[in-house]
This record gives C-alpha cells, structure tokens and sequence, in this order.
C-alpha cells in the first residue's frame, strides 16, 4: 500500500490555508517527497509524519514556491539524528542549487546524493519505487514525475512442485531473489506468472498542457496535477505564463483515463474553487479539488 498526502496546494505563495507546494509518499517505512515548498514542515506535523523517514526528494523546478522549505527540513532532519543517505533528484543543476541553499543549514550529519535530469524522460530506481521524470513546458526546465511500485506475478504452486523446487525456497523465489540448492539454480520467472497490474501515482505542475503528461500519466490510480486558474478570463495568463487551467486538467485526466484526479497549485487569486468543479466534472467525472493534508491510499488491485 502507498500512503499518498498533499502537504501544500498553494503556487506563487503561502495563505492562511494552504501552504506551498509539496507531496508526501510513503512505502515500506520510506518516504518520498516531491518539491518542499514554504511550510511544508508544519503541513507534515499537522498530519503527524515524520521528515525523518525521507529517502527521496524529488523537485519539479526550481522556483521559490516549490524548494524555499528546503533548508529548514535538512536542519529538522539532521536535528532528527539522521545518518542515512539521502537522495535529490531534480533538473539540471540541483547540486549548485541546494549547495546555495545549504549556506544557512551547514554540516548535515547526512550524505547528500544529487542525481541531475537532463534527458526528456529518465528512469529511476529509489527505496522500491520506479520513478519516471519526465520533462514539461514551464517558462523554466521543469519536470513531472510518475512513481510506480510493481507487482510481481502470482506465485505458480503446481508449477514449483512439477519442477520439483524445495518448497523452503518458495518464497524467496516469490521476493525475487535467484537461488542455487545442490548444483542447480533457480530463478524467480520459474514460478511467477505474468507481472501483475501495480501501483501509479502522477505529480504535474507548473506547466501547460503537454503529451508526455497523458502519456506518463495513462492508466495512473492517481494524477495531481496543476490547476493554477479556474476563471475563464485567465486562460490567457494560464498560457502567457506557462500554467495549467481547470479544464485542461480535466482534459488530460480523461484523455490519460486516469483512476481519479486532484487538482492542486492554485493561484492566491482564486476564491471559492468549488464553484467551478461543476464544469470540470462535466469534463472528467472523477476530478477533486487538492487540499493541504487531503490523503488516499493507493493499494493493489
């Protein structure tokens, strides 16, 4: 099961509200951040997580809105006692970026490990997660992520016991693992039936509609996704300053048949959100609107 919560839905800056962009996973007592916008430590304390558990932090962009948080949660982690690695990953960059950033949260008492995006789409392995980067159209490189958990095939009992498999080496076989007993080796795709349908989460902002969002996002249980301005006299500025509407994240939630949508990243300007879902769910029947600590857990089919 993957624990899904959206710490901060606000884009440009922090209200009373809603604090800035963030979203928290959380697998297999290993957590997983995307962007660390303003305030995302106290979004997480009112949730009651932990920063200590993060393994990943993955950054869409480097705008302030989506990385100011950064600093003080190295600190709280280092506070924490943490010695474990931990892994950014980010657009080109991301180093010289939180290096700057790191003047006011020295002497971490944790590595840091940078792995930089430069290819339209980069594929990655952290903590358990399959993780594809994919690059989007902001006015800055910017890039939307699909963390996937894979479910191995069901194991095949008749099968193992026609190959005369001892039965002590089931379920390693079942974890994946290639064993040798007594001469002969054993490998998992002996016993196991075709993958099985896993886990998919999508995270998109600040960008305009693009193919590689549906393309990632296709079959996902969930897409959050930007949902910048819902007024309709602000579909200019959406496309003057590379953002997202409403409605065209609809459009892609339908187009990418996605399980269910939330919107999230709103403008400070935009009141009274829920007036406008009528219209959004005309488009795509499943679509929420995101709010700060808004949670689901995604399991296996």
């Amino acid at each position: 099961m993957l624990d899904v919560c959206l710490l901060g839905t606000a884009g440009m800056m922090p209200l009373p509200y809603r604090w800035l962009t963030a979203l928290m996973t959380r697998y297999h007592g290993s957590s997983l951040l995307i962007d660390c916008g303003e305030g995302t430590q106290i979004a997480m304390k009112e949730k009651g997580w932990s920063a200590k558990p993060i393994d990943t932090i993955c950054f869409t962009h480097y705008h302030a809105d989506h990385i100011s948080g950064l600093p003080g949660l190295l600190l709280t982690m280092g506070n924490a006692e943490r010695t474990e690695p931990l892994t950014m990953i980010g657009p080109k960059g991301l180093e010289r970026v939180v290096s700057a950033l790191k003047v006011i949260a020295p002497e971490l008492p944790f590595e840091i490990r940078f792995v930089e995006l430069t290819q339209p789409v980069e594929h990655l392995e952290e903590q358990g997660y399959h993780i594809t980067a994919f690059r989007v159209n902001h006015n800055i490189t910017c890039y939307g992520y699909t963390i996937e958990i894979p479910r191995a095939g069901e194991f095949q009992v008749e099968q193992a016991k026609n190959l005369g498999i001892p039965m002590k080496l089931w379920n390693r076989l079942q974890k994946g693992e290639t064993l040798q007993q007594e001469g002969k080796t054993y490998t998992p795709d002996m016993v196991l039936g075709p993958p099985r349908k896993g886990i998919k989460l999508t995270y998109c902002t600040d960008t305009r509609p693009v193919a590689a969002i549906t393309e990632n996002a296709r079959n996902a249980d969930l897409l959050i996704i930007e949902g910048m301005y819902a007024e309709k006299e602000k579909a200019a500025k959406a496309r003057q300053y590379k953002h997202m509407t409403f409605y065209e994240a609809a459009e892609i939630a339908r187009e990418a048949e996605v399980s269910d949508m939330w919107l999230t990243h709103f403008s400070p300007s935009l009141v009274h959100a829920e007036d406008y879902m009528d219209e959004v769910r005309s488009i795509y029947p499943a679509a929420k609107l995101g709010k700060d600590g808004k949670t689901a857990e995604l399991d296996f089919a």
